[in-house]
């Protein structure tokens, strides 16, 4: 436990050297929200929604792509494939809510007659399924550009696709949309159903095809042995 706690703060640290990424993870959200906020509450909603989700994806992203020379060295000290990979998410994940809180509250003083609890488990859905979701491209993908150039192609067509049809189900961040439905407009207890249980199952497929990336990447050279540290 110790040592996923040390690679949370590593990871919180790094990402608080790179101001750039902070002032993005709270104008990215921002903006969406604004684009969409005197066309129709729910579109405003939604466009918050991936916008956090969008944030919080670039940020496990380059936290990913920064940690890749470090690893190595790690990995020699001790740690477990588990340790980096499970310490990372938890470390984004804290950072994920920690935006989340304001932009929340934004919600809570600028719209009314709105499920507020729909709007924070939406919130939370979004930064469970980013940071894995993140952490997994920025493993397949080594070059954060062409990360984030995928990562704004999945962004699009969660705007696009028509929530109710089958291939919008197949995007990581329905879950948020189909809460958020229900938040907004009120609908029947299925949309918080389906909702809540999409997010699950992909917040776990995607944490354990980050494990399953991680172990094969990581894997310990056999003549190499590690220095325990004192």
């Amino acid at each position: 436990m110790n040592r996923l706690v040390t690679v949370a703060e590593m990871t919180l640290r790094e990402l608080a050297r790179r101001r750039g990424v902070l002032l993005l993870l709270l104008l990215m959200p921002l903006v969406f929200w604004l684009i969409r906020r005197d066309s129709h509450v729910g579109q405003s909603i939604r466009a918050l929604l991936l916008g956090i989700s969008w944030a919080v994806s670039t940020a496990a992203l380059f936290a990913t792509s920064a940690a890749r020379e470090i690893e190595p060295r790690l990995r020699l000290a001790g740690y477990r494939p588990h340790h980096l990979y499970l310490g990372r998410m938890l470390g984004l994940w804290v950072l994920g809510l920690a935006v989340s809180v304001p932009f929340f509250l934004l919600t809570v003083f600028d719209t009314t007659n709105l499920r507020y609890a729909g709007i924070a488990v939406a919130m939370l859905c979004c930064v469970a399924v980013a940071a894995p979701f993140g952490m997994l491209i920025g493993a397949l993908l080594p070059r954060e550009l062409e990360g984030t150039l995928l990562l704004l192609t999945v962004v699009a067509m969660q705007m696009l696709l028509d929530p109710a049809s089958s291939g919008a189900k197949l995007t990581p961040f329905w879950s948020s949309r189909e809460i958020g439905t229900w938040a907004v407009d009120h609908t029947d207890d299925g949309y918080l159903t389906r909702g809540l249980l999409h997010g699950l199952v992909v917040t776990v497929l995607l944490t354990v095809t980050v494990a399953g990336v991680f172990a094969v990447r990581l894997r310990r050279r056999r003549h190499l042995h590690h220095v325990p540290l004192t």
